[in-house]
């Protein structure tokens, strides 16, 4: 057979369904090609963005691996910012793109792992036509394994259009690292002894469906429970252990962190994003123990002085590490963590009592607050919907008027680039097509690829985009008043926000409706629960654009 025939064998040894993408020139054999495969289904997308939005929400929703094709290097570039975002996220994913014959090379050709190479587990390119099933193959394998991770593969033209006598193989299933026994060992005495333990969990746990394991454990200690991600849901937000989000690497997640005497850390400590953080912080106080645990090892204790380090798939390490704690501890230890927890019970009541106050107190501003919105979307949502976040600096106010418990129900975008939640949202739809799901977005980052808009009505996937329209970047507006009380030292710091507001508002409802998708606005409050009901019932796409407070 044909290379491009050995593509398609590959996806279907895979199991792929869906080949997300926007096709070039370069890409004419993997269309052809497709013309014989109809099981695989070609997503077409205008933006890039949208296709890498949509792969990696898909693969993080079914835990396998997505297929996304994009051209040569131009289409390829405009992938590479959410490509960005499966890579910080360990997401599952397949890239490849198309490259001009090896032949070219005097006329000019790009090396495209070269584009690749720093934002993948893997990039490489296929120049032979007996290289592509062993070689796309791999990128499949690499990853599905632990640490988990997209993987990049450049077709040169005479390897899809040489022939092959070569099969694909079928994949290798990979088991779960089961911890070290004497780490194991280890990490109990260190926990058990503690007076005032701290959990951090990670997006590790919800991609090993560990959320059960870290309740588990967290009871065991009578820890309080924080998250240093939460794109997923890590830990059920109702729990009276679980005190949300926290930042270690800003100074108040190391205040909050400083009366901890054990923390145990499940995932990578801090993303990276914020870009005023000092790197040789220690997040610790003196004489704090840490244990860390994370399926990748360079993670374990790669920045902060770490007690015990294990390298180990989360779910195994935090089953393991329950039962070894309910075999060791002793009577005290157990009453003492039942003591926390109460405590930690009274402590959640009040919190909810605060945002009770907090709602209340915004409850008729105008433009009307994100407390409000999302209080009144919180009202009107099916029990069964899935939730695709992207609203960055109205995330506080969604999960305070929603709680995340089952495994699924959340998935946000991660890595900081912009464009992820329209492509995102309807990547959660294809692997869920029995529930409902909603996006929730920031103004800003919608239309970094509104273009979706135009696929979602083509294909007709029947989200609902829930719009933060704050007419603004906020986000920026909220690191910059952070970067001069904390770099500046300025006490009541003020800006003129330069480049951070849109002084011609983003309509992203007309914009929707242009490209056959049904758009409202929205600036009363009292509209989103009619609104959102029905756009649900449309049985299409629809985009919800909802007028609120921007001021920080």
């Amino acid at each position: 057979m044909m290379g491009k025939q050995a593509v398609m064998e590959v996806l279907r040894a895979n199991g792929v369904r869906y080949v997300f993408g926007n096709p070039g020139t370069s890409e004419s054999p993997i269309m052809d090609a497709l013309e014989g495969y109809p099981d695989l289904e070609y997503v077409l997308v205008l933006q890039e963005g949208v296709a890498m939005g949509m792969a990696d929400a898909y693969a993080r929703c079914t835990g396998r691996p997505s297929f996304v094709n994009l051209h040569i290097e131009t289409g390829l570039a405009n992938g590479l910012s959410l490509l960005h975002n499966a890579n910080a996220g360990r997401t599952p994913l397949v890239l490849t793109a198309g490259n001009k014959d090896v032949r070219e090379l005097a006329h000019g050709r790009t090396e495209l792992a070269d584009m690749t190479r720093a934002l993948t587990k893997w990039s490489v390119e296929v120049t032979h036509p007996d290289q592509v099933p062993s070689v796309l193959g791999r990128a499949f394998k690499e990853a599905a394994t632990p640490p988990t991770g997209p993987t990049f593969v450049s077709l040169s033209a005479n390897a899809l259009d040489g022939e092959t006598g070569l099969d694909a193989l079928p994949p290798t299933a990979t088991h779960p690292a089961v911890p070290d026994r004497a780490a194991l060992e280890d990490a109990v005495r260190t926990l058990a002894e503690a007076e005032n333990p701290v959990m951090l969990v990670g997006d590790p746990v919800s991609e090993s469906q560990a959320a059960g394991e870290a309740v588990q454990v967290a009871e065991a200690l009578g820890a309080r429970v924080y998250a240093s991600a939460y794109s997923g849901m890590n830990f059920p937000t109702d729990h009276p252990a679980f005190r949300g989000a926290l930042r270690v690497d800003f100074p108040e997640g190391t205040r909050t962190l400083a009366d901890a005497d054990a923390v145990l850390a499940v995932g990578p400590l801090a993303t990276g994003y914020y870009m005023l953080s000092n790197p040789a912080m220690t997040y610790l106080a003196p004489g704090a123990k840490l244990v860390h645990v994370d399926s990748d090892p360079r993670e374990v204790g790669r920045t902060q002085p770490t007690e015990v380090g294990i390298a180990a798939d989360p779910k195994a390490a935090l089953g393991a590490l329950a039962d070894a704690l309910d075999a060791s501890m002793s009577g005290s230890h157990r009453e003492a963590a039942r003591g926390r927890l109460a405590e930690l019970a009274k402590e959640k009541e009040a919190l909810g009592l605060a945002w009770n106050s907090r709602v209340e107190q915004r409850w008729d501003a105008k433009p009307m607050s994100a407390e409000r919105m999302m209080t009144e979307v919180a009202a009107s949502l099916p029990p069964d919907a899935l939730i695709a976040d992207d609203a960055v600096t109205s995330r506080d106010a969604l999960h305070g008027a929603m709680d995340f418990t089952e495994p699924g129900s959340l998935l946000s975008a991660r890595g900081g680039a912009l464009g992820w939640g329209v492509g995102g949202t309807m990547g959660v739809k294809l692997a869920n097509p029995d529930r409902p799901v909603v996006g929730v977005l920031g103004d800003g980052s919608a239309m970094m690829t509104a273009q979706g808009f135009w696929t979602a009505a083509v294909r007709n996937i029947p989200v609902v985009y829930l719009i933060c329209n704050n007419r603004a970047y906020r986000v920026l507006k909220v690191n910059m008043n952070a970067y001069k009380s904390r770099v500046l030292g300025e006490e009541s710091p003020s800006s003129g926000y330069i480049g951070m507001d849109f002084p011609l508002p983003l309509d992203l409802a007309s914009m929707a409706e242009a490209m056959g998708v049904f758009g409202r606005k929205i600036e009363d409050p009292a509209e989103i629960g009619p609104a959102l009901s029905h756009a649900l019932d449309l049985g299409k796409p629809a985009v919800l654009d909802v007028s609120i407070d921007g001021a920080v």
